[in-house]
């Protein structure tokens, strides 16, 4: 998903045919998750309160609020690089939707 140029530390908890769920790990401000695409739809869940700053393709940033639990989604193709803008570590959990739900 991201490129070499990341500094964020990313851990997968869990990775299956419908969900992969990573932890995203940010030290220090700047720290980053590298240039990258979504091919899924996802979620995201902070594990903090504070800003991210987003990178968008056209050079613009963008800054983020976030709210410690408080999921927030978004569609495939969204493409971006993640910076932590706070003076603090902070981490937040990434939920891909790899596929959709199986009928009932």
């Amino acid at each position: 998903m991201c490129d070499a140029k990341r500094s964020a530390k990313p851990c997968i908890r869990l990775d299956n045919s419908r969900v992969r769920v990573t932890e995203w790990r940010f030290a220090k401000r700047g720290d980053n998750t590298g240039w990258h695409r979504h091919e899924f739809d996802y979620v995201v869940v902070p594990l903090f309160d504070g800003v991210l700053e987003i990178a968008h393709p056209d050079g613009s940033r963008t800054e983020a609020v976030m709210r410690h639990g408080v999921p927030y989604f978004r569609q495939a193709g969204v493409e971006h690089d993640v910076i932590n803008g706070n003076d603090f570590a902070c981490a937040f959990v990434e939920t891909e939707l790899l596929e959709d739900a199986p009928a009932s």
